[in-house]
Order: C-alpha cells, then structure tokens, then sequence
C-alpha cells in the first residue's frame, strides 16, 4: 500500500474542504470550482460565473479581449489564455476594498508570500489603468509586509489567528497566524520584488511606510541569522512528524552542518521541500538582487540611507561568495552552478521547477541571460545531468522531490520559454504546454512525462497566471507568428 500517496489525497481533501468553507461567503464554491477546473470538455470556460469572481477589473477584462481577439487563429491557445490569465482575480484574491488583500493559492486556503507575489505580478503594469487594481495590489504588499513583521521565517500565512492550525503540531515556534513556518529566503525576497515592481510602474510610495521598514529590519536580522557568522546556528529550527523526508530538517531540526562564507542558509527550498545543503544558491542570487533593489527604495523613498547601506553591503557579501563557492566545473557543460552548497566544497548538482530555480534566474533578473556560467547552466539543467530532468511521451522538463519521479512541473517548460531566445525551442514549449493541460485548458502542478492526464492539482493559481503573463509577454516581444503556428 502507498501510504505516501494516501497521506496526500488525504492532505488534498483537508485543504479543499477548507478552502471551500473560506471562500463559500464570497459566493464563490471551491468544490463546484475544482470540478469544473477538472472538466476536459473542450472550450468549456474555466472562469466562474461573472458574479462569483472574488475581483473583477475593467482593464484586464480589456486585456483578455484584446488577447483572444490576436490569437483567433489559434482558438485553443486562445482559450487557454483567457482561462489562465485572470484565475488569480477571479479565484484567489480576497480584498477587503481598502488596504488589505489575502491572495489563496488556489486549491489551499492560505496565503504563500512567494506565490501571492507571483500570482499578482503580471497585473501590475496595468495598475495605472485601474485605481481599484492598483488599490488592491497595494494591499498584497501591505498584507505581505505586516506578515513579515508577524513572522519573518514563515512561508505561509492564514487569513487571521487559527486555533486549529493543521500545522501547529510542528516543531518550531508556532504562532496562530501562521499556516507554516518553513523557512525560505525566496519568501522574503519575492516581497521586495513585487513592491519595487509596484513603484516602479506606478511611481505609489504609500506602501513604503513604518511596516515596510519594519519589515527592512527583519529581513537583514534574518539574514544576518542564517549566515551563521562565529558558529551560531541562529534562533530558527523546524521538524513535522512526517513519512516525508524532505518535510522535515534534519540534526535536530537546525539543518545539514555548514562553513560560513558570507552566503545565507535557507532550510526549505522554493518547493517547500528541505534543503539537501543550506546554501541554496538560486536564492542566494535572489537575495542580491532583492536587496540592491530594497537599498534604492530606502535611499530614494526613505532617505535612511543607514539601512540601505546595510541592505548594500549584505548584497556585495553574498554576491562574492556566489562567484566563489557556487560555480562548479562540470565534465560535459563547463563551469555551471551548482544548486546547493554548503561552503565546504560540497555541491548538490540539480535544478528544481520551482522559482527561483537555477533556469529562472535570467527570468527573474538575478542573472544576465548572457552570462555563460548561467547560459552552461541552462544546458546542464534540461538535460540528463539535471537528476529531477525527466523526457517521456507526453512531453519533457524539470520536476523535483516535491511530487517525485516521472512528474513534469509546467512551471519549468515556461521557465524555459521565459529565457529562451530561440523561435523554435519557445514554440515546442508552447505546444508541450498546450498539450499537456489534459484538456482542461488550464496549467497545473505537474503531469506525467508519459501521460498528461496523470496529473497533480487542478487549481494552482501561479502556474495558471504565470502562462498567462508568458503570452503576454511573447506578444510584447513580438512573438506573435509562433504563438499563432503553434499546434498541440
């Protein structure tokens, strides 16, 4: 019997069945929409009905139009866009029509600060065209922010304080309004990225007050903390009762041993998956850019230019260790990076779907798509020397130990369209994504390389919004002719 694959349809049902409660006030069903996301009947629309959609915006609304309206000789990759793009919106966002917004997963009621800030990324260059648009992404950072001050070593959050926190058995420092404290750099970096991002469209320094200092501060002491500096392992620890090995940390909770050298530990990777080695590099690479872009905020918005130099000098720090411990020189491929290391000498050579991964460091700009250390990486990364790379009938790409062997993330497939300055290899990923939706028009966690209607959760808000600002952005680029070629 697998008891693994039992605990997780069990883990599935739990949050379903609280994601329905949740959401059921708003005139919105979680079940009746994990059914109809679920639905392979062809050009069935995955949006619910206009009047149960949780947030509704004219100008992406607009977008969609427009969108369809070029990709008309494609009728199904048109139809997949328009299920995709706005399934954050319609599906996930909670706002409370002032300056608080709660952004769901998706098919779990809680709020990720790495998802929430992917989910609504792509609607910020059109904030400027919508107050109420703007008004509510201002609330996503708000609520971000303050739940950094609450906790900055949690991933995620509840939408208030639960007594009966489904993770609160951990072994960690628990609080109520915390859905789980797994400790991830990505989690505090995506904030900053998303609130730059915010500014720089919209020139709205409203959000930069008292909590985004406050949360400043917890950032670098956290940080500063897992850089374990004269031998301190730092205050965090985490352990979960669990039959999963990558769900728990090991030597007490605290983690494989480590030789600081200026590059931050991070426990779980973006997956939520425990580190093998804590120097998770991609998320070292992150950090930097997260920092150098929080250190211009806080000397052009905030004139505190004492924290921005720290902000500065913590990126210079890590940015060196980087170039020094992270690059290995592979057999095959060159001088790459490695995934994980942990400062002495040992390298963990891999890539995970899950951003940041090693592939989406030039979508994320913590990299240089030219850069040739990454451009070998890239190689190395979708090939057999990348041990969670898996090819099969129904398609190939990169998954990871979060779902297991054979599990193909399409997350990994539009990383690979996202860096790729090549026609052709964007168009193969186009159709391996149009092929492997199981027909339901919708993006979902990972399929089978051998059969695309085996298949991991029908509702994953990220992945459907990150197809869409994929289309989107090809159009930009002028991609248009491989997006209208493009077959399943």
């Amino acid at each position: 019997m697998n008891y693994q694959k039992i605990n997780r349809i069990i883990a599935i049902a739990i949050v379903w069945l609280a994601a329905s409660t949740a959401l059921h006030a708003a005139g919105f069903n979680a079940r009746s929409y994990i059914k109809l996301a679920s639905d392979n009947t062809a050009y069935l629309s995955k949006r619910p009905a206009a009047e149960q959609r949780l947030f509704r915006s004219a100008v992406i609304e607009k977008k969609i139009n427009e969108v369809k309206l070029l990709l008309a000789e494609n009728k199904y990759l048109a139809w997949m866009f328009e299920n995709c793009f706005p399934n954050t919106l319609d599906t996930t966002v909670h706002y409370d029509g002032a300056d608080d917004t709660f952004v769901y997963t998706g098919d779990i009621a809680a709020m990720w600060l790495r998802d929430s800030a992917a989910q609504v990324w792509p609607y910020v260059q059109f904030a400027n065209d919508d107050p109420q648009l703007k008004q509510m992404l201002h609330g996503v950072i708000m609520r971000q922010l303050r739940s950094i001050i609450i906790d900055p070593y949690a991933n995620a959050f509840n939408p208030g304080p639960k007594d009966d926190n489904e993770w609160a058995s951990d072994i960690t420092d628990m609080k109520p309004e915390l859905h789980e404290r797994k400790y991830e750099i990505d989690s505090l970096c995506y904030p900053l990225r998303l609130a730059y991002h915010y500014w720089q469209v919209t020139g709205d320094a409203s959000v930069f007050g008292k909590e985004w200092i406050d949360a400043m501060q917890a950032i670098l002491r956290t940080f500063r903390e897992q850089q374990r500096k004269g031998g301190d392992r730092g205050p965090y620890h985490f352990q979960r009762r669990t039959d999963r090995q990558f769900d728990t940390v090991c030597n007490g909770g605290y983690g494989a041993p480590v030789k600081p050298c200026g590059l931050i530990c991070s426990f779980f990777r973006p997956s939520d998956d425990a580190c093998t080695y804590l120097y998770l590099v991609p998320s070292n690479f992150m950090a930097v850019s997260s920092l150098r872009k929080a250190a211009e905020i806080l000397t052009k918005v905030n004139a505190n230019t004492e924290l921005a130099a720290q902000c500065t000098e913590l990126a210079d720090e890590v940015s060196k260790a980087l170039q020094i411990y992270a690059v290995y020189n592979h057999p095959e491929f060159g001088p790459v990076y490695a995934y994980e290391v942990d400062g002495f000498g040992n390298h963990n050579l891999m890539d995970d779907a899950n951003v940041p991964s090693l592939l989406a460091m030039a979508y994320l700009g913590d990299v240089d798509a030219s850069d040739p250390i990454y451009q070998n990486t890239r190689r190395m990364v979708w090939s057999d020397s990348n041990p969670y790379y898996f090819s099969g009938n129904a398609g190939q790409g990169i998954g990871g130990p979060h779902i297991g062997y054979d599990m193909v993330w399409p997350m990994s497939i539009m990383m690979k369209a996202f860096t790729s300055t090549d026609d052709t290899e964007i168009r193969q990923c186009i159709e391996m994504l149009m092929r492997t939706d199981a027909g339901t028009g919708l993006m979902h966690e990972s399929f089978n390389k051998d059969d695309a209607n085996n298949y991991t959760r029908p509702w994953f808000a990220w992945q459907n919004t990150l197809f869409g600002e994929l289309i989107i952005k090809l159009i930009d680029d002028g991609k248009l002719d491989i997006l209208l070629q493009a077959r399943r």
